[in-house]
């Protein structure tokens, strides 16, 4: 259960919008996933943002006595154009492998279209699943680009209207809405890297196709009103992402914070002149 929640709830969350200057910035960040206080997992992502392309990469998995249990790990990435300050994806591909089976996702995207994509091996139909029709692939978001949020324009970063935002969302099998309210701002600090202000937003959960309504997962996500993200910035951008995750399980609480969130900033390129 907590893996389907990470899944959902971690790499897909925000509206990119358009509006602004271009500009450099870059991530190198880790991370560490807990339930009830105990480790469970451990992963990396790196973000590179220029002033006309992007790309994004994490790899993951289980820790401590979880993996034990259930040892898995997985690898995601995103690339695509800069286009007025807003990220616009073109492909994304995320890869799961445990001791029982490993699986490929990949996905091709065109202007918030999702153009093509494949699961390997190919899944079993389920009749109960319900189907994810040709307008359900449309104005969405892949899960690694959707988890970065964009502040248009000038306002102020950390300002409450940047929460007050949603999305609809395709991981490759399932289409989801997600709105995001604010909570509050509060001060963060990495072990190594980061210290300083973080927007924190509610996330809500809609399920919308490609799940099987009986799953309890998929209910229990619906209902939630306390799942919360803590924002911050990558330096020389107005982009913010994920710091801290955190999600109400039955096993108490299930949390992904960084403990390295180490960003820093590059001038705008500058064009040749003869």
């Amino acid at each position: 259960m907590i893996g389907r929640l990470a899944a959902l709830c971690a790499g897909a969350m925000l509206w990119l919008a358009p509006g602004g200057a271009a500009a450099q910035g870059r991530l190198d960040a880790q991370y560490e996933a807990s339930l009830a206080g105990i480790p469970v997992g451990k992963g990396s992502w790196t973000i590179e943002i220029g002033d006309d392309v992007f790309s994004a990469s994490a790899q993951g998995g289980t820790a401590g006595l979880l993996k034990a249990f259930s040892g898995g790990t997985g690898t995601g990435a995103s690339q695509g154009r800069v286009v007025n300050g807003a990220l616009v994806a073109t492909s994304y591909t995320a890869t799961t492998t445990t001791a029982k089976k490993g699986e490929t996702i990949r996905m091709v995207l065109a202007g918030g279209n999702i153009k093509d994509y494949a699961i390997e091996p190919e899944p079993p139909v389920d009749a109960d699943r319900i189907p994810v029709t040709e307008a359900h692939r449309k104005g969405v978001y892949d899960p690694m680009t959707g988890s970065m949020l964009r502040v248009p324009g000038n306002a102020e970063l950390m300002s409450p209207d940047s929460c007050r935002t949603g999305a609809g969302v395709f991981d490759g099998r399932m289409r989801y809405d997600l709105k995001l309210d604010f909570k509050r701002v509060e001060t963060v600090k990495a072990e190594r890297g980061y210290h300083g202000p973080a927007l924190v937003c509610a996330v809500y959960f809609t399920p919308i196709a490609g799940y099987i309504p009986d799953r309890p997962v998929v209910k229990y996500l619906a209902q939630q009103r306390n799942i919360e993200i803590a924002f911050v910035p990558i330096a020389g951008t107005r982009i913010l992402v994920p710091f801290r995750m955190t999600i109400p399980t039955p096993f108490g609480q299930a949390m992904l914070e960084a403990t390295s969130f180490v960003t820093t900033a590059a001038p705008p390129r500058v064009a040749k002149t003869q």
